[in-house]
Formats: C-alpha cells, sequence, structure tokens
C-alpha cells in the first residue's frame, strides 16, 4: 500500500467489499493520485460482485476532510478547475450507480468533499459523537464534486439549503434527526464490522440489487447527473473569486506557520 491511498479488499466469502481511504495523517484529504485509486477501488468492487460495499476512512478523528487543497491550487482557470473537478464527480457517480446498496461507515468526522463522499453513499453510519459539515460556502464556492445536487436528493431540500448556505457544522445526532445519518453506532461496537452490516448480510444478492435498482430510478439519476455536471461548473466559475482565493492562502499559509514551529 502506497502511503495516501484508496485501497480496497474484500471478505473471504465475497459477502461485502471494504473501500478505505487511507491517509490518516492527512484528515484522509484526498490527493490527485488518490482519485484514480477511488476509481480503481470501485471497479474491482465492482466485479467481485458481493452483496454490499462498504466505505470508510482509515483512524478514528476523521472520514475526510475532503479534497487536498494544495493539489486544488488557485492558478487554474476556469476550464482546468473544471477537469480536475469532473475527476472525483466521476467517482461519486459511480458509487451511486454501483449495483448493490454503498454502506458508508463515517469513522470519524467529515468536512467539505468528505460530506459529499458520504452523500453519495446509499447509507450513513455514523460513530457516535462525530461531526459533519458542508463547509464549502465558507471558503466561497459551492461543493466541488456535485455532492450538494445529490444532497437535495437525500434530504429535505430546505435543510439541504440551509446546511449549504450556512456552511455550518452539525452533530450525528442533529444529523440522523434530519435524515442524513441513519444509524448512530457506540465508539464500543465500532470495530465489529459484521455485526454493523450484519442486516445487508442476510439478505440475498439478487434482492439487495432489485431494491438498489428502485432505489436509483427514484433519484433519477440521469437527471442528478446532469445537475452534477452543472454544479461542477458553477464550482470552476467560483474558483478565481476573491473569497475563495483569500481562504485558500489563509489555509497554506496557516500550514506553513505549523510547520516552522514544529
Amino acid at each position: 500500500m502506497v502511503a495516501g491511498d484508496v485501497t480496497y479488499h474484500f471478505n473471504k466469502e465475497h459477502l461485502y467489499g471494504l473501500i478505505r481511504i487511507e491517509r490518516p495523517e492527512k484528515h484522509n484529504a484526498i490527493s490527485d493520485d488518490m482519485i484514480c485509486s477511488f476509481y480503481k477501488a470501485i471497479q474491482n468492487a465492482k466485479a467481485n460482485q458481493s452483496k454490499c460495499l462498504v466505505i470508510t476512512g482509515a483512524g478514528e478523528r476523521m472520514f475526510s476532510s475532503g479534497g487536498d487543497l494544495r493539489d486544488l491550487n488557485i492558478d487554474l482557470s476556469v476550464d482546468e478547475a473544471y477537469r480536475k473537478l469532473s475527476n472525483m464527480q466521476v467517482v461519486l457517480q459511480e458509487i451511486l450507480a454501483f449495483p448493490v446498496p454503498v454502506i458508508c461507515l463515517l469513522n470519524g468526522d467529515a468536512l467539505g468533499g468528505g460530506c459529499e463522499i458520504a452523500t453519495a453513499c446509499d447509507i450513513r453510519i455514523a460513530k457516535e459523537g462525530t461531526k459533519f459539515g458542508f463547509v464549502q460556502s465558507t471558503i466561497g464556492i459551492t461543493p466541488a464534486w456535485g455532492g450538494g445536487a445529490i444532497l437535495y436528493e437525500k434530504v429535505h431540500p430546505s435543510f439541504a439549503f440551509h446546511w449549504l448556505t450556512q456552511g455550518k457544522i452539525y452533530s450525528d445526532r442533529l444529523l440522523e434527526k434530519k435524515g442524513w445519518i441513519h444509524e448512530r453506532i457506540p465508539e464500543v461496537k465500532w470495530d465489529s464490522l459484521e455485526e454493523i452490516i450484519a442486516p445487508y448480510l442476510q439478505k440475498s444478492r439478487q434482492l439487495l440489487q432489485t431494491l438498489k435498482r428502485q432505489y436509483q430510478d427514484k433519484l433519477s439519476l440521469e437527471k442528478l447527473i446532469g445537475e452534477m455536471e452543472n454544479e461542477v461548473k458553477q464550482c470552476s466559475t467560483l474558483w478565481h473569486t476573491k473569497e475563495h482565493i483569500h481562504a485558500v492562502n489563509r489555509f497554506l499559509k496557516g500550514k506553513q506557520l505549523h510547520k516552522l514551529k514544529h
């Protein structure tokens, strides 16, 4: 395994596949290289024909903090930003179109693009005490990978709009009430992966495929993917706004200061 990667494993009976974001020292931020690994992991999972796919993060603190801002620099043109952001949009589309349930095990907090990945999954199960934020508006952009468009389909549109515009970070408890979190698991039970996903493993693959197709029909996937593409285009046009430039510069300056102090 390469440091800072996305890995795929499956259990010996091929009952489920497991994709893990493996960059805990960088809050599981997604680098350019990891996007390619993520896409390949999903294709490998599809080929193994298991009953469900689990996506989680390494470590205990963070599921994912989203895109690595050092890869998404502010010097990109609108077209360059769109091409770059579209790569991860394709990964989210692959999650949406996956033929069996995709379960996101939120081992820690998620911010920005981390929430976009989680929202693309069918089921979100969180470790108790975690928190989550669609914080993109606080750095002057929309969700960059199309996850905002998906959010409007997964929770009440009024709450989605409120969350996206305010950019607040909410607790797992509140988000369970809002329907974004489906289940909360105490930390002491968190390591029992097969217990957590047992309700899916007890069903046949044929049944789970049928239910997933029904859900995809309800989402109107083709229309939703078009809305995701529009959101990525809109994000690209905001890349050179002063709000976004200042926010990224503050982030990078803060990282440099941290290095100097240590």
